[in-house]
């Protein structure tokens, strides 16, 4: 049976006075969030050679801390629906930043071990609550754009992770760590006298009695998972999770090998043109979701979609080539158009959760990103260590990618949420 949906309302298109600057003020949270858990990696000579261990210790460094975050978002993210979404995000911040300082002061392989894992925990509680409260703050056409933004400080978070090894081989590897802590630290200051919650009367809520009972988690998890378009939502996001992990982990080798490049010169095409198209296809899939939502009330949903149907072919393409010029065009074209879902995916959330459960529910997309990307990523090694070449890898990535678009494609909003 088709539901009709009608034109998204535009009653709420006057924004709360606070709305661009809890954006701003998240992007530079969003930045320090992913730079502290990111920079570990670009200092491994340093921290090796301080801290004897082997190849296999440092990489559970930071299998400890994807596991501890994976599995603590859906209750990071039940905090934010429960409790005051701003306190508990500044709470995350300081509480981040202090380990990342207490990072500098650790000895031993055990200590670094237990410090990456206390940062899972805290850090898992920031993402959820962040897009939380900007969806709080922008409820019209403004809603995937702001989004975006936040989702582009994340990636100059992840471009600045180079900062950690510049700064270990000019100082010491603790330096970074204590660096960014205490600006971290006090950057929590800062935020409790400027960031806020969203007034409460600016979203006008769902009219019955379910939307006024209290939040309980459980009660979250059953209403989630009965939700046939969370489950469509929760599946696709693993599998671009799966996707995401082997481009990124494997694109910088696969340059090299296949174009013989020295190493330098691939990190470049790999990392630097990648991301710079990241953050360009962001923003774009932001503005242009919310400009089309004004007429269509799938397009949040639809566009990611499509982006999807672009980035697969170009995938297939760029793994088939012997031209390097083709095969850069091709893998940017990909971080361009699949970046679009990144700043729609709450905000289609937002359109099939119920409002007290969506950080909760993206907590749970963490989750599952997190614990299927992982699998993607070691099977992707596996595959490697049989001596499966990485076009095949790469090409059965953009089937992944066409799949990703028919669950999105199945998605359906729920009348009364859009807005």
């Amino acid at each position: 049976m088709s539901v009709t949906l009608s034109t998204p309302k535009t009653v709420n298109s006057k924004l709360p006075s606070r709305a661009w600057l809890v954006v701003g003020l998240l992007c530079v949270v969003g930045c320090l969030n992913y730079l502290d858990r990111i920079m570990i990696t670009t200092m491994r000579t340093s921290i090796i050679e301080d801290m004897p261990m082997t190849d296999a210790q440092f990489g559970l460094l930071t299998s400890v801390f994807l596991w501890v975050y994976g599995l603590l978002s859906p209750f990071a993210g039940f905090l934010a629906d429960k409790f005051n979404r701003s306190r508990v995000i500044i709470g995350s911040l300081f509480v981040w930043s202090l380990v990342t300082y207490l990072t500098s002061h650790t000895t031993t392989f055990q200590e670094l071990l237990a410090t990456r894992a206390l940062m899972g925990i805290s850090e898992a509680c920031y993402i959820p609550a962040a897009l939380a409260l900007i969806s709080d703050y922008h409820r019209g056409s403004t809603r995937s754009l702001a989004t975006g933004i936040h989702m582009s400080g994340i990636m100059v978070g992840q471009s600045l992770g180079f900062l950690g090894g510049w700064l270990a081989e000019n100082h010491t590897w603790s330096y970074a760590f204590s660096i960014f802590g205490i600006v971290g630290i006090m950057y929590a200051v800062v935020l409790l006298f400027l960031l806020r919650d969203a007034p409460k009367n600016q979203e006008k809520q769902i009219t019955s009695t379910e939307s006024e009972e209290k939040v309980n988690f459980w009660d979250g998890v059953v209403n989630l998972f009965s939700n046939r378009s969370f489950i469509f939502a929760l599946t696709f996001w693993g599998l671009l999770g799966v996707v995401s992990w082997l481009v990124a982990g494997w694109l910088p080798t696969y340059y090299k090998e296949n174009f013989n490049l020295s190493q330098s010169v691939a990190g470049l095409y790999a990392t630097g043109y990648f991301y710079t198209a990241s953050l360009v296809g962001v923003l774009v899939g932001g503005f242009w979701a919310d400009r089309w939502s004004r007429t269509n009330p799938r397009a949040r949903i639809l566009l990611p979609a499509i982006g999807f149907c672009v980035a697969a072919p170009a995938i297939f393409l760029a793994s088939n080539t012997t031209v390097i010029a083709i095969a850069i065009a091709m893998f940017v074209l990909y971080a361009f158009t699949r970046t679009f879902i990144d700043s729609n995916m709450m905000p289609i959330l937002c359109m099939i959760a119920d409002p007290r459960y969506r950080a909760t529910g993206y907590g749970f997309l963490n989750l599952f990103s997190c614990v299927v990307g992982g699998i993607g990523l070691y099977a992707g090694g596996a595959l490697r260590d049989a001596n499966i070449n990485l076009s095949l890898i790469f090409q059965v990535a953009s089937g992944l990618l066409l799949v990703c678009a028919v669950f999105l494609f199945l998605i359906r909003p729920k009348p009364e949420l859009l807005k």
